[in-house]
C-alpha cells in the first residue's frame, strides 16, 4: 500500500500507461483518493538481477518509447516527485513544448541572475536540442530509485516527449548498471549528438530538485549553464 500527497490516480495512469506499451510495472489492485494498493516488489524479487536482466530491461525502455503520440505533453497536468508537471499545451514541436512546461515553470524558484541566463540562452538552447524528437510515452521520473530490483519501474510521472530525456534523468546520479544503458541502444540507438544534448535535459531535472530541495542543487546548474556558454 501507498499514500501519495498528490491524486493517486496520477501515478495508477502512469503505471497503466507504461504497462500497456509493454514496460514491466506493478500491479495496482485499488486506487483511492490518496491511497494505491498494489503489488509488494520486494516480496517479488527473490533473485538478485543479473546483467542479462537489465539488458532486457533496458530493451524494454525502448519498446516503452516506441510508443508515439502526436504531440508532446499529456492529456492532463501531474506531478514529479511532489512537484506539480504542468503538460500543457501540447505542441509537436519538442523544443518549444520543453521551454514552455519543463524550463520556465521553474524559473521562479531561481535567484534571478541565473533565471535570466536561461531566459538569454532560450533561443541556443532551443537550437540545440533541436533533432527531430518524435513524442515518446516517457516514464518521466527516471533515477535508480525508480527501478526496482532491475525487473519493474515505479513511480512514474509520464508524459510524451523526447526520449533522451528519461535517459538523460537517468544518467544524472547513477545507480543503474551500464548493462541497461547498453541493452537500451541495442534496441534503438540514440540520435547523433545525444551526449551534447545530455547535459542541457539534465536542466529540467535539476530545476526540479531546485524547488523540493532547496539551493544545494543550484551549482549544477550554473555549471551547466557554464558549460553551454550561456
Amino acid at each position: 500500500m501507498k499514500h501519495t500527497s498528490h491524486p493517486a490516480t496520477f501515478e495508477a495512469e502512469g503505471l497503466a500507461a507504461l504497462a500497456a506499451a509493454g514496460a514491466p510495472v506493478p500491479t495496482v489492485y485499488e486506487v483511492d483518493d490518496h491511497r494505491l494498493v498494489m503489488d509488494d516488489l520486494d516480496e517479488l524479487a527473490h533473485v538478485p538481477p543479473t546483467s542479462a536482466d537489465w539488458a532486457e530491461l533496458g530493451a524494454t525502455l525502448a519498446t516503452v518509447h516506441r510508443d508515439v503520440g502526436d504531440t508532446h505533453g499529456w492529456q492532463r497536468d501531474n506531478v514529479i516527485g511532489t512537484a506539480a508537471q504542468p503538460n500543457e499545451p501540447r505542441t509537436a514541436d519538442w523544443t518549444s513544448f520543453h521551454w514552455t512546461c519543463r524550463i520556465e515553470p521553474h524559473l521562479e524558484v531561481l535567484p534571478e541572475p541565473v533565471a535570466a541566463r536561461l531566459r538569454r540562452a532560450r533561443p541556443d538552447m532551443a537550437a540545440r536540442l533541436d533533432h527531430d524528437a518524435v513524442p515518446s510515452l516517457l516514464h518521466g521520473d527516471l533515477w535508480s530509485g525508480n527501478v526496482m530490483h532491475g525487473h519493474w519501474f515505479i513511480d512514474p510521472a509520464v508524459c510524451r516527449g523526447d526520449r533522451e530525456l528519461d535517459l538523460a534523468f537517468l544518467a544524472l546520479f547513477g545507480g543503474v548498471p551500464t548493462t541497461f544503458v547498453a541493452g537500451y541502444d541495442d534496441a534503438w540507438p540514440r540520435d547523433d549528438g545525444w551526449a551534447a544534448r545530455q547535459p542541457i535535459l539534465q536542466l529540467y531535472h535539476l530545476l526540479v530538485h531546485v524547488r523540493l530541495f532547496g539551493t544545494s542543487y543550484l551549482p549544477a546548474v550554473v555549471a551547466r549553464l557554464d558549460a553551454q556558454g550561456w
